[in-house]
């Protein structure tokens, strides 16, 4: 089912932020040497989604809702937070990692798609999409560790 209004996607990015919320989470209580950071991701996504629930309901009328704004196919973006019983941390680091390159994508294609009709909701797109960025960095640093 592809998603074609602003709701739709505001909806799957909450989905996706509390999967992977969730995910970060169950690192923090697998891998205690970094809870502070597991944690910390999990607390940001959850920030993330007020920060882009209060632009779209500052923003939102049934002009726009009614446009039509986005051609997005959710199964691009979807990941798996499910680890094999035998996966190690890298697994696990490596697995985030993935996980934060399809968020990333997914906020950067809905900002790109919606930019023309919308500006602050496309705006806190991009701006979670540079906060999950920085993750990446920070993620590749445990690995070597």
């Amino acid at each position: 089912m592809m998603l074609h209004t602003c709701s739709e996607v505001i909806s799957f990015a909450r989905q996706l932020e509390n999967e992977s919320a969730s995910f970060y989470e169950n690192l923090s209580q697998k891998y205690a040497k970094d809870e502070d950071v597991f944690l910390s991701f999990a607390k940001e996504n959850k920030k993330n989604i007020v920060q882009i629930e209060r632009s779209y309901y500052g923003v939102i009328s049934d002009a726009i809702e009614g446009c039509f704004a986005f051609d997005t196919n959710p199964v691009e973006y979807t990941f798996e937070t499910e680890l094999a019983e035998n996966a190690g941390y890298s697994d696990a680091l490596n697995r985030a990692v993935e996980i934060e390159e399809k968020i990333i994508k997914f906020y950067s294609d809905a900002a790109e798609q919606s930019k023309s009709l919308m500006a602050d909701v496309p705006r806190s797109f991009i701006l979670v999409a540079k906060k999950r960025s920085n993750r990446i960095s920070k993620l590749r640093s445990l690995i070597g560790e």
